[in-house]
């Protein structure tokens, strides 16, 4: 058996829910289908995620939400005009959203939850009598039903570990079940969505608690390239991956997949392949505990910006006990979480994203470190980008570290932070964001090239 998670994309019109209805009609073995909320069918158009946070703030200001809620519901009944969907469904979508006036702003811990969650919500619905009509036995399960129970944190629920077997009891459901992504229940019976890339963190606990033997994530590229393909003309694709380097490569910067999404199928063993809802012949890339090939040391290299680094330098620092554990309770004072913490004998660079950061708490936090820790010298270093290189090859190979460097230094890119973990599976460097897509390039040259 097999779960089919579709992105925004692959669902933004009737053209491409078409190709999805073909998808699943031609594998049986496609039994638990999960879905994002519609995106874009068009490169100035809005998701409709987008329009749900406008209606979002709209609320929050108290004006007017008619014409938004008109805005989207067409979205849905154009798809399901075209298809032709029972009438009834349409007419609990409308009701759905209306229903959304209805909420409560004040002492709502879970407003932008349920607000955020009916996109996904509305085109399961909606999928599921667009696949009725193209002659599949399937049906809508809602998430509670299904056994989706969370933690009971808005905007970054976690997944219950009880809640696999509940949902594992569907497993041999007769239909095939539609399921909405992003979200679950509390055990109170709230609505609570998961972090970004929810959807993609549904369809892994759908995959591992019915422990089909594989996961299908589809969206409308033919799966994972080596770099972005913004910075690399025509950058090698990836055909299998681990799902370490993946991880790591998520955390680094690739948008396909959330860096937390992959954990479930992980802990199941159960393979994701990567595939493009416009091209479904195409192999795609398969993510893997093991991947054969580790002839290539390098699997991919990726970069993010953002990030701002806190210097400090005291002499004889290694001699002071607790020394690093008196920073780290100035961080949790200020809850802020740090990303790398490369150190020295006599100095330690801690790298935090700077969206955490704003100009007075960033002087609040200088003064705090300079009371307690007294160092020679701090400072704080702004407008860094993260760029990385990834694979299980390296720790086999000798030299990874001195051509990554030289081929930086080759093209003048200073670096400000080096981190590589025992395991070798990655090697970050911190460097300048106007160098970064400079750093990007000239890495790839060096190991794909």
């Amino acid at each position: 058996m097999k779960t089919a998670k579709f992105g925004g994309s692959s669902l933004a019109n009737s053209t491409q829910l078409k190709k999805v209805a073909e998808i699943i009609k031609a594998d049986e073995t496609r039994r638990f289908i999960v879905v994002s909320a519609p995106g874009k069918r068009f490169a100035t158009d809005k998701k409709v995620t987008d329009l749900l946070v406008e209606f979002y703030q709209k609320r929050l200001k108290n004006e007017a939400t008619d014409q938004l809620i008109v805005d989207i519901f067409k979205r849905y009944e154009e798809i399901g005009k075209d298809f032709q969907v029972e009438e009834n469904i349409l007419d609990q979508i409308y009701q759905s959203l209306n229903h959304l006036k209805e909420l409560a702003v004040e002492n709502n811990p879970h407003f932008l939850d349920e607000i955020l969650s009916n996109g996904e919500n509305n085109n399961a619905k909606l999928v599921a009598g667009v696949l009725q009509t193209e002659g599949v036995n399937a049906r809508y399960i809602d998430p509670q039903e299904l056994g989706i129970i969370v933690t009971d944190e808005p905007l970054n629920a976690r997944i219950l570990m009880s809640s696999y077997k509940i949902i594992s009891r569907w497993r041999n459901a007769n239909e095939v079940l539609v399921i909405p992504g992003f979200f679950g229940y509390t055990e109170k019976g709230d609505i609570c969505t998961f972090s970004r890339g929810g959807s993609d963190i549904t369809g892994a606990i759908v995959a591992s608690a019915m422990n089909v033997d594989l996961y299908e994530n589809f969206t409308d590229v033919n799966g994972i390239f080596a770099a972005h393909p913004g910075y690399i003309h025509h950058p090698e694709p990836i055909r299998e991956i681990t799902y370490r380097e993946m991880r790591e490569l998520s955390y680094g910067g690739f948008s396909v997949f959330h860096d937390e999404a992959l954990m479930p199928s992980y802990r199941a063993k159960i393979p994701v392949v990567i595939k493009n809802t416009n091209n479904p012949d195409h192999p795609g890339t398969l993510i893997t505990n093991e991947r054969e090939n580790k002839e290539q040391p390098v699997v991919g290299i990726a970069s993010d910006g953002g990030f701002s680094m806190i210097y400090l330098n005291k002499y004889l620092m290694n001699r002071e006990v607790g020394f690093t554990l008196k920073v780290l309770e100035i961080f949790k004072e200020f809850n802020l979480n740090y990303e790398h913490m490369p150190s020295g004998i006599d100095d330690i660079s801690i790298i935090l994203r700077a969206n955490q950061l704003n100009p007075q708490l960033e002087e609040d936090l200088l003064r705090k470190i300079a009371y307690v820790i007294d160092p020679d010298e701090l400072q704080i270093i702004h407008n860094l980008s993260m760029v990385m290189i990834v694979g299980e090859g390296m720790k086999q190979r000798v030299g990874s570290m001195a051509e990554s460097t030289a081929a930086l230094a080759r093209k003048k890119i200073n670096i400000e932070m080096i981190s590589q973990g025992a395991s070798e599976v990655s090697i970050t460097f911190g460097v300048h964001q106007d160098r970064e897509q400079d750093a990007i390039r000239t890495l790839y040259y060096t190991f794909f090239e």
